[in-house]
Order: C-alpha cells, then structure tokens, then sequence
C-alpha cells in the first residue's frame, strides 16, 4: 500500500485498551484518527480524560449512535463483549475492516461462546470468515481478513510459548498441558470494583477463574487445532499487584522424539524472523519489566532434569502485545504497512 493514510476508528475509547490504541496509533504514521466514541463521555476533549495525549489526539469522545465510523477504513473495538458483533455486520457492508479486541470473534464454535460468554452469537456467518489475530501464527490470512478477533492476553503467552513443539509434535498429551499464569491489575479493566482498589489489590496475591476462566476455551481450541489431536489442559490465572505486565509458566511432558532434539535451537530458529518475539538465551529468565510498555514477548525454556518435563516461561505487557499492541500489529498487516510500524517502542526500565 502507499503512503496515504488509513482512517481509524475506535469504539471503547476510555478503557485501559483504548487509551493504549491511542497512545501507539497517535504517532503512527499511516494512521489519521477519525472517531473514538464513548456513551457516557461524548463531547468531552480526549486529552482532558488522558493527559498523556495532550497535543497528540485533538478529536473528543463522541456517542456512538452519531460517529461516523462508516467513513474509517478499519475500526477498532475496545468494548464489552457483545458490542462488536452487534456493529460488525453494517461496518462490513460498508467497506470497513473491523478489528475485535474482546472475544466476539475469537472462538469458532458459536456453542461454546455461547456457554461461556452467556449470550448469543448474532452475526455465526460473519464469524466463519473471522481470522483469529495472532501474527506469528496466522499471518497469511490476516493479510486477506475483514474481520480480525484479536486474541486474549492469557492466550497469547500460552500458545506462542508452545507452539514451536505443537508444530513438531514433541509434546506427551497422556499428561495435561499446565499453565500457571499471573496478570496485573490492568487486565481487568477501568472500572470501579472492589477486588482492584488499591487497599484490596496492592500487597496481595491471589487465584481466580479456577473453576472456569473464558480463556481457557479459547486456549484450548487453538491448541487442539495446531496439535491436530484433542489434548487436556489446565490453565489457572492469579492476579499480582502490579499494574501492566503477564507471566505464565507453562509446563509440558516431551515426547521420546523431543529427548535427541535441542530445544533451545528449535525456539530460536522458529522465532528467528519474529520481531516481537524473543528467545532468551539459555540458562535466563523473563522478567515482565523487561516489556513494559513494548510489543515484546519473551520466553525462555528450562529442561527439567530426569522428569521429561520443560518449563517453559512467557512474559508480554498485557495491554501490549496481550492487546493493543498485537490488534496495531495486525492492522499493520491487513493494510500492507511495515508490520513494526507505530510498534518501535523500547521497554520501560525502572
């Protein structure tokens, strides 16, 4: 595609996703922001409600029911689940690309979204054509995609960090796939509610969705999809008191077939052309400051002795490239720009 610019829109312009579109979309080059709506804040600047923008984005929030999304050429939906499949279909018709930040289009089985997401699925024709947006792995259709469902953060650390086996086949499915995984507290959202105040979340650590969490479906079938074979899975998420940042510690019997190979070898060479992706080198560890702030991923492999078993250990900012960052990495690549473009940001360090 050429130089000229590409307008964007963004419904859900006020939460912790949308401001984070805002802050990588403000500066990138190819992009001019057209809309960003929200009910309960239409009219007000958006550099009032985010400081951080002033001087950057100049538009004000506007209500939904009158922004002119049908003008953009893709629109982003940082929103509730629901709110895009209910948009999607008339975005469609005009022309507009949409790129799904909550769970709308991630999960193929409308059964399945249904059981875990309590409500129905509106638009099942639209879904069969949606690309589920991890690059590293589906590139080649989300070049061609008009609908993408941008992954769930959790999903992103777990799938990239097996998936250089899964393709190989080197994992024992008689055992469970574990994964062990912590987020900040910006993974649940801008929204008052107890268990994120300050007094609640700060200096406390704690389990959640043990039961049930709705990534784990969404895991699972990509899994089993790139696995080819149905598999167990365990998935239990904590939530630390930090703000942005996610690890998950994945652990994983090797088949007979993984004992000969090096391991290390094949996560470098599967990952070597992956910009966003680091293998770290042997021996090391991912710490989640190490991603602050970037589209950065890191993982590192730990062999453990004389069990068969390898942990494996993922760490992203969960608002970059567990969101915002991995949905501007995939517009990057639906319009033909650079796929690094508006994503070049160094970690913060403290």
């Amino acid at each position: 595609m050429d130089n000229k610019k590409i307008k964007v829109g963004i419904v859900g312009g006020t939460g912790y996703t949308g401001v984070e579109l805002l802050r990588l979309l403000a500066l990138h080059p190819q992009v001019e922001l057209a809309a960003i709506t929200s009910r309960g804040d239409a009219g007000l600047p958006v550099a009032d409600m985010f400081p951080s923008l002033r001087g950057l984005v100049n538009l004000v929030f506007t209500d939904p029911a009158t922004a002119n999304l049908n003008a953009c050429d893709v629109v982003f939906f940082a929103t509730p689940h629901g709110v895009a499949m209910s948009q999607t279909p008339a975005l469609l018709a005009a022309g507009v690309k949409v790129i799904d930040l909550a769970a709308d289009f991630r999960l193929q089985d409308v059964a399945i979204f249904e059981k875990w997401y309590k409500m129905p699925h509106s638009c099942a024709d639209i879904l069969k054509g949606a690309v589920y947006g991890i690059p590293e792995l589906y590139r080649e259709q989300i070049k061609h995609a008009k609908v993408i469902g941008n992954p769930g953060c959790y999903p992103t650390t777990v799938l990239l960090g097996l998936v250089p086996l899964l393709e190989q086949g080197l994992i024992d499915f008689s055992v469970p796939i574990i994964a062990d995984s912590k987020s900040g507290v910006s993974g649940a959202g801008r929204k008052a509610e107890v268990a994120t105040l300050f007094a609640e979340a700060s200096d406390n650590m704690k389990a959640y969705g043990v039961a049930g969490h709705r990534h784990h479906p969404e895991i699972h079938a990509q899994l089993t999809q790139l696995a080819k074979t149905n598999l167990e899975f365990i998935f239990v998420p904590h939530l630390v008191p930090m703000i942005r940042g996610m690890l998950s510690t994945i652990y994983v019997k090797l088949s007979a077939k993984a004992n000969s190979l090096d391991l290390q070898a094949l996560f470098e060479k599967r990952y070597a052309n992956e910009q966003f992706v680091d293998v770290l080198p042997a021996g090391t560890l991912p710490e989640t400051r190490s991603v602050r702030g970037a589209n950065q991923l890191r993982i590192a492999l730990h062999k453990q002795a004389d069990t068969g078993y390898l942990t494996i250990v993922v760490v992203q900012d969960n608002l970059v490239k567990g969101a915002a960052g991995q949905a501007v990495q995939n517009m990057n690549i639906m319009f033909g720009f650079a796929e690094n473009t508006g994503l070049q940001v160094v970690p913060l360090l403290p």
